[in-house]
Order: C-alpha cells, then sequence, then structure tokens
C-alpha cells in the first residue's frame, strides 16, 4: 500500500500512466475510488496522482484539527515527495478548497487548475438548501453515507443507475470513515475564503459544475470563474455535485483539451 508521511501522518496514494502530472484532489468523505471513471481514460495522457486527503480513506486519520492550509500542505509536500516539479491540479468540493489553497500558497508548481463543483467560501458563498446543509452537519458513517451519495447525483441518475450507486457505497464501506474524521473535514473549510486572493490566481483555470448541485450550488462557479483572471467556465444542465461520474465521459474530454491548450468544449 503506497502511502508517504507527510506533516506528521501518513498519506495513501495511487499513481497511473505517464506524461505531465494531473493531481486529483476528493471531496470530504471521498477517496481514490471517486476517480474510477476519470483514472482509464486521463492515465493514456497524463501522470495521475490520486491520494485520500487526511480523514478519509486510507490515509491516517487524526483527531486534530484540520484546515485547508495544512490540506494543501499535504498534498504540496506529496507531490515533493513523489519529485513532481509542476503539476495541474484538479479539486472537487472541499478539493477545490485546497486545490485553491495550493494555487495560492505554491504559484510555481502549478500548470493549470480545475476546480469542480466548488466555491471561493467565505461570505459570500451560496450556501445548499438547508436540509442539505442539515444533512452534511450531522450525518456520517455508513448509514448515512448513501444518503450522502443521494444527494450527489441528480434525482436523474439515481433512478438509471442505482447498482453503481451500490458499488460506490461498497468501495467506501471498504474504508469507513469515523465520525470524528468527517467532521474534521467538515470544518476545516468553514474559515475558508479565497475571494480577496483570486486575483493572483493568473494560471489557467476551469471551473465546471452540475447545474442541479444540491450541496454547492452552481451559482458558486459562476461566481468563482467570474471573479479569476483567466478561467473557462463549463455547467452540465441536470448532472449533480458529483457531474465527474454522471458525466464522465463528457468531463474526460473536456479537461484533456484544456490541459492540452485547446479551447473547444461541449
Amino acid at each position: 500500500m503506497p502511502t508517504v508521511h507527510v506533516n506528521g501522518i501518513r498519506l495513501y496514494y495511487e499513481t497511473y500512466g505517464q506524461g505531465e502530472a494531473l493531481l486529483l484532489i476528493a471531496g470530504i468523505g471521498y477517496g481514490t475510488w471517486l476517480w474510477a471513471k476519470q483514472i482509464p481514460e486521463l492515465s493514456k495522457d497524463f501522470y495521475l496522482i490520486a491520494f485520500d486527503n487526511r480523514g478519509a480513506g486510507r490515509s491516517d486519520k487524526p483527531d486534530s484539527e484540520y484546515t485547508v492550509s495544512l490540506l494543501a500542505s499535504d498534498a504540496y509536500e506529496l507531490l515533493r515527495a513523489l519529485k513532481v516539479e509542476r503539476a495541474h491540479v484538479l479539486g472537487i468540493s472541499l478539493g477545490g478548497f485546497i486545490a485553491q489553497q495550493l494555487a495560492l500558497d505554491h504559484p510555481e508548481i502549478i500548470h493549470k487548475l480545475i476546480l469542480c463543483s466548488t466555491s471561493h467560501g467565505g461570505p459570500h458563498m451560496i450556501l445548499p438548501e438547508g436540509e442539505v446543509l442539515q444533512f452534511m452537519a450531522f450525518g456520517a458513517g455508513k448509514e448515512t453515507f448513501q444518503r450522502g451519495l443521494e444527494l450527489a447525483f441528480s434525482p436523474e441518475y439515481l433512478a438509471k443507475h442505482s447498482e453503481e450507486i451500490a458499488q460506490l457505497t461498497e468501495r467506501m464501506r471498504r474504508h469507513p470513515q469515523p465520525r470524528y474524521a468527517y467532521l474534521r473535514q467538515f470544518m476545516a473549510p468553514l474559515n475558508f475564503n479565497s475571494e480577496p486572493h483570486l486575483h493572483k490566481l493568473t494560471m489557467p483555470v476551469l471551473v465546471m459544475a452540475g447545474e442541479a448541485d444540491r450541496v454547492v450550488p452552481a451559482e458558486n462557479s459562476r461566481l468563482l470563474a467570474a471573479k479569476l483572471p483567466n478561467a473557462l467556465l463549463v455547467t452540465f444542465p441536470g448532472a449533480g455535485h458529483l457531474f465527474v461520474v454522471e458525466r464522465a465521459h463528457e468531463v474526460n474530454n473536456i479537461i484533456k483539451d484544456f490541459l492540452k491548450g485547446g479551447s473547444s468544449h461541449a
């Protein structure tokens, strides 16, 4: 099981393919399993690095304060351990916060940035509906994880892909997240606010969102893209928070086109 020691913990990671490095950063409670539909396609063109954030999956889960800055430092130290001097970085949800912080702290190592289902945080962040927010604050563990996945997908996708949702649930249950670790991850971004600093992110940024996202409403991505100097915004009508799963083939093509320097997108 490949791990590196960073900031006093063991961080689990996986690597695939060759070429320019692309670091994949997951959100709260998610791990490397989230990228099952990205890895086969994107590893044909890139050196993929997927990992479990502290508190999730097969990485250590210390019961101490997590911050976005600390999580970004974990990611940076992982790249250093793998001797990656420059990388594209893709973050989804909490991973999008981490990706922004990593780019702010170490702009010299970022080639291009991809921010999915995320926001700039702070007072102008658009919050989800009360029911969703309440679940996110109080839900954790195996019993509620399936409900969390249900919120992360569009109703249409759930209706047609119940077997796939069951498979995702089973993957998570192989490495369950304790409630304390979930709460540590959930608390990490509460004080995050990149809005005053977005002008510093001058590298090309692809911002993507599902229009039916109930966890991080898509309006957040529009606000984020509008404040970035060099951003491309792509939204997916009818898709939910985990549009990278729902619309994987389309998403993968857009990612490849963006990272290779193209400008066309569906």
